[in-house]
């Protein structure tokens, strides 16, 4: 044995290490996103969650398809809308979308693993509560606490 006990948990160490980290390629369900574009449509909505199979299915009312023809045409490079109950498709990965939360537009860029999920998804219509310091009556002890 020749070597000291830190150079041997070293050596050990170097050849347990992974040498690079691969990119995990995106599926949606076992399948490419190259794949699901060239799919029918029908046999991508299989492949959709309940809730998305059955919005298309019953067809988008006006507003949303109007919509979803915008974003999906690639027309325009930012698409402001306010339907948050539009499903995303394979169809709309790469483009940009900004939807109303209610108070302003939100923007973001669609991604493979967004596939299944609505826009209003992105777009949260609620903030998180930050509370300050006690206030005044808040208990016995913060009658205590200096008040500025």
């Amino acid at each position: 044995m020749t070597g000291t006990k830190a150079s041997r948990r070293k050596a050990r160490k170097k050849r347990g290490a992974i040498t690079a980290r691969r990119k995990k390629e995106f599926t949606y369900r076992g399948y490419t996103l190259e794949e699901l574009l060239a799919m029918p449509f029908d046999e991508v909505l299989s492949l959709m969650p309940s809730r998305v199979r059955r919005s298309l299915t019953r067809g988008l009312n006006e507003e949303q398809r109007t919509s979803f023809e915008k974003i999906k045409s690639g027309k325009y490079k930012v698409v402001r809308t306010h339907r948050r109950d539009i499903p995303i498709v394979p169809e709309l990965v790469g483009k940009t979308v900004a939807v109303h939360n209610g108070k302003e537009f939100k923007e973001f860029e669609i991604r493979a693993e967004m596939i299944g999920h609505f826009l209003g998804e992105f777009a949260m219509t609620r903030k998180s509560v930050r509370h300050s310091g006690p206030g005044v009556g808040a208990t016995r002890s913060s009658k205590f606490l200096p008040l500025k």
